[in-house]
């Protein structure tokens, strides 16, 4: 018998594999959640077979909220270390009946990982018994590399971080605050998707950049404020779709004397201006067309925020990958070869329906946090440099393991397969009728956060109603506890008007009302760049920056000029004027 009949024979009957001379064109299929149709095309039968998983039954976007339904990137909370019991902050709010250890504890060699494991029981579904174990064993308090952490305790989704603070899903930074989805940054506050960049200060979608300030898809650009798409610039003020200018004002050209006269007249140190010139520029930016889709130096893709890729199709905020589809939040190179891979990077490959895996990790399967060359992952949770393993958590420097239990290569393998032959002739089902066999991402259940903590209310928000309605969980916030000690009246118009002493007050955030702090490596930035003092909380001002970011999902659209058909994240409905990718150029200066 050949090994691709004897896997098909061992797997039992709901998996279905393809050979290249039997695979399907393509195949229409109905989510089971949303209940929407989706294709499965000839290019994904041959990475299924590749990965030796069947094809997925639910759709791409219902795939991507499942996934994110796992990770809370951005929530806080303080509750005591279950080893040392200091206190420490976490992801794990204080009410839920985890055990949680302080970084340093996880870390260290003073609990045995090992001793959690447990035996499979094939009178009881594997989910189940996967949850019980995730329940009982030590979860770390945040998702960090803690060796390559320095001075940065409030960071999450990070690593290879020094003198950072609230700083979400990023590597390699440093005295950079109040971001997410950074890369090679330093001296930096306040953005979103920020790459090998410094001195920069409210920006989204930028790179290489240095001394950019309140700007958009900027690259390569110095010393620009309120601009959009520019690259190569120097000293550009609200300008949109230009390249390679100097000395420019909305777009037009001024001498040096004339720019920087005139830039004082803008008077950014002022709070009041910096807000007037903010909607008078996103004004003046709709005006004027936009490319399709975000992305430069790719070869055969679709998606947006999609950047030096190959062969890369339905991305979403993806750098450096070559033979992937339906791929998020991918920041360091190489990538090769993934399917619903969301976060990360740094040499992944062959990962298929994961979250949160890279640094040399390949054939990973249906898990979550897998790093450091972990190899041959399925249905596993927070492994390190780990190989052969079905059903872990939280193990290192381990091979064959199945529930955290070790086992002879040979024993390992005959029991891999009793197991997915049990998950597929007696699935998971939940409260709502989805059906978990083989080859399903875990089961909303096994999430260790409600709904509204995690990253899909960011990408996917949802009201309290419609999040139970579906079956998942909600956790009511609780509100803070602290007294404001400086009103937001109070606080002074211009930064050269602000005392060291305002990093000892309490603010409210004249959004949420909720309590913030200035503090002071961010005082001294922003003395450095001569703008003033924010008047909403950090994670207010991350909700602006997000809603200014295109979703993850396509839609049919013509070119504004030519009439050419385009898949773009710019909805139908929305205001800007959308052009190809022809067109666009014939428009930038």
């Amino acid at each position: 018998m050949s090994p691709s009949h004897s896997i098909r024979a061992k797997l039992g009957a709901g998996l279905r594999l393809f050979t290249p001379t039997t695979m399907p064109d393509s195949e229409k299929r109905e989510c089971q959640n949303c209940k929407g149709a989706f294709i499965i095309d000839a290019s994904d039968f041959l990475f299924y077979e590749k990965m030796k998983v069947p094809p997925p039954t639910f759709c791409p976007q219902c795939r991507l909220q499942r996934r994110l339904m796992i990770r809370n990137e951005r929530g806080l909370y303080k509750r005591k270390c279950d080893l040392c019991g200091k206190d420490v902050i976490t992801i794990y709010a204080p009410e839920k009946p985890y055990t949680v250890y302080c970084n340093p504890c996880w870390w260290s060699e003073a609990w045995d990982p090992g001793k959690y494991g447990q035996e499979y029981d094939p009178k009881r579904n594997f989910f189940e018994q996967l949850r019980a174990l995730s329940l009982r064993f030590p979860r770390s308090a945040l998702v960090v590399d803690y060796p390559t952490m320095v001075n940065t305790e409030y960071a999450n989704h990070a690593g290879f971080m020094k003198n950072c603070y609230l700083l979400y899903n990023g590597d390699y930074c440093e005295n950079t605050h109040y971001a997410t989805l950074i890369t090679h940054n330093k001296d930096s506050l306040d953005a979103n998707m920020l790459g090998e960049s410094e001195l920069c200060y409210e920006v989204i979608n930028c790179g290489k950049c240095s001394r950019v300030f309140f700007s958009e898809d900027c690259v390569n650009c110095l010393g620009v404020y309120f601009s959009k798409d520019l690259v190569g610039c120097t000293n550009c003020f609200g300008c949109i779709n230009l390249r390679n200018k100097s000395y420019f004002i909305f777009n037009k050209p001024y001498s040096k004397e004339a720019y920087e006269e005139k830039l004082k007249e803008f008077r950014l140190d002022s709070f009041a201006a910096v807000e007037h010139l903010k909607k008078e520029l996103y004004t003046f930016w709709v005006g004027h067309p936009h490319k399709f889709m975000h992305g430069r130096h790719n070869v055969n893709v679709s998606g947006d925020y999609v950047y030096e890729s190959k062969n890369a199709q339905y991305m979403h905020k993806a750098r450096f990958v070559e033979d992937g589809k339906f791929c998020q939040l991918i920041t360091l190179a190489p990538v090769k070869d993934v399917y619903d891979y969301t976060e990360w990077g740094q040499g992944a490959q062959r990962i298929y329906e994961s979250i949160t895996a890279g640094l040399g990790s390949s054939d990973i399967r249906f898990s979550y946090t897998c790093s450091r060359e972990c190899i041959d992952i399925e249905y596993s949770m927070g492994l390190l440099s780990s190989q052969h393993m079905f059903g872990c958590v939280g193990l290192r420097n381990k091979q064959y393991c199945i529930l955290n239990k070790q086992y002879a290569k040979e024993e390992y393998e005959k029991l891999r397969e009793k197991i997915i032959q049990d998950m597929n002739e007696r699935p998971y089902i939940d409260s709502k009728g989805r059906v978990f066999k083989y080859g399903e991402f875990f089961p909303y259940e096994l999430s260790l956060f409600d709904y509204n903590e995690t990253t899909a209310m960011e990408y996917y928000l949802l009201s309290k109603e419609e999040i139970l309605e579906r079956g998942w969980r909600w956790r009511e916030p609780t509100p803070g506890q602290y007294k404001i000690t400086l009103k937001l009246e109070d606080v002074p118009d211009s930064i050269f008007d602000v005392q060291d002493s305002i990093v000892n007050e309490v603010i409210a955030c004249s959004s949420c009302g909720r309590a913030y702090r200035i503090i002071k490596p961010e005082l001294e930035l922003l003395r450095r760049f001569g703008l003033p003092v924010p008047r909403k909380c950090p994670e207010c001002r991350h909700k602006e920056r997000f809603a200014r970011i295109n979703p993850p999902r396509l839609w049919q659209r013509q070119c504004a000029k030519c009439g050419k058909e385009l898949q773009t994240s710019y909805a139908p409905k929305r205001p800007e004027i959308v052009y190809c990718e022809e067109c666009y150029q014939q428009e930038v200066i």
